[in-house]
């Protein structure tokens, strides 16, 4: 099939382009800039230069490619968070820029997809963690999102919300999201490089364990996920699914695996009063009181079997 990557030279889209290729798929890959056009093509895809903002900057860019199936991976999140950016996310940049591409960026591709007669549409949402005042620590994707999460989970999930609702309602196609869990190994933030977002205070110890570390995250290796992505594209009912390996854990868990897979010292422990007043409301809630996902839909309707089943596996063997 004709495959339409919106957001190539993210960190998904860079693993995702080369399994479609080696599946067969002709790929046309969007990008903003100009300059990537070379990565774009080095993946093995046709390079398009569009603005994913600008309406007919993208109703061009896909009537040209006359794709069967699009795939949305428009983030702002290669952009790195700062510490004001924890504390106040609905004041940071990449939120809003995100969320911005998550809205119209959505509207944009998904009045093209229908344009041009596309018969399936695959974007991408979260599933790392979510927030909710549900009882159990893993959520499925059949359970409710919490209509009024607290003020600092706010920002991100208005983006989220509009992809979830816009890609499943639609009338023209197949609609499916992916919600990913926390991407980890090459480019991403958690990996051997240097300046590896997550990667990098935790080698220095400055990425503790607040209060009781109790908040469940999801995993997934980058090249996972893109391996999920494959299958969405190639088959599946519309709807969504959670993208993650099979072991959600709890921060007290997973925090002191992945320090000791970075030669890093075990993570330091600090209270939560504390570590509201250093890093904020969401970074606490992060940490302390989020849920985990289950990937049993998308190993059962899409086929899909993570090469690395837990991150204990994947922090020793993948990162990079």
């Amino acid at each position: 099939m004709k495959v339409f990557v919106a957001g190539a030279t993210g960190v998904l889209g860079r693993a995702l382009i080369p399994q479609l290729v080696a599946r067969g798929h002709v790929v046309v890959g969007m990008t903003r800039s100009a300059s990537k056009q070379d990565l774009v093509r080095s993946l093995g895809a046709h390079a398009v230069v569009a603005d994913a903002l600008d309406r007919e900057a993208v109703y061009q860019a896909v009537a040209s490619a006359e794709p069967e199936v699009i795939v949305h991976q428009l983030t702002a999140l290669s952009g790195k968070l700062s510490a004001r950016d924890m504390r106040h996310p609905e004041r940071s940049h990449v939120v809003t820029m995100t969320n911005r591409l998550r809205t119209e960026g959505t509207d944009h591709l998904l009045a093209a997809g229908r344009a041009v007669g596309a018969r399936r549409f695959v974007a991408q949402s979260f599933g790392a963690f979510r927030w909710a005042r549900t009882p159990g620590p893993v959520q499925t994707e059949a359970d409710p999102l919490d209509p009024d999460p607290p003020g600092a989970m706010r920002a991100a999930l208005v983006g989220i919300l509009h992809v979830e609702r816009a890609v499943t309602r639609i009338e023209w196609g197949e609609g499916l999201v992916l919600r990913y869990g926390g991407f980890y190994g090459p480019g991403t933030a958690i990996s051997r490089a240097p300046d590896a977002q997550i990667a990098a205070p935790i080698r220095k110890r400055l990425f503790p364990i607040v209060g009781s570390g109790g908040g469940v995250w999801s995993h997934v290796h980058v090249d996972d996920a893109a391996a999920a992505t494959v299958a969405a594209v190639d088959h599946g009912q519309p709807g969504i699914y959670n993208i993650v390996d099979d072991e959600p854990a709890p921060v007290r868990e997973w925090l002191p695996v992945l320090a000791s897979a970075l030669g890093a010292g075990p993570p330091r422990r600090i209270p939560r009063w504390l570590g509201r007043l250093a890093a904020g409301e969401a970074a606490t809630l992060m940490m302390t009181d989020v849920r985990g996902a289950s990937n049993a839909k998308a190993k059962s309707e899409l086929g899909w079997q993570p090469r690395y089943a837990s991150w204990r596996q994947g922090f020793a063997q993948g990162l990079g």
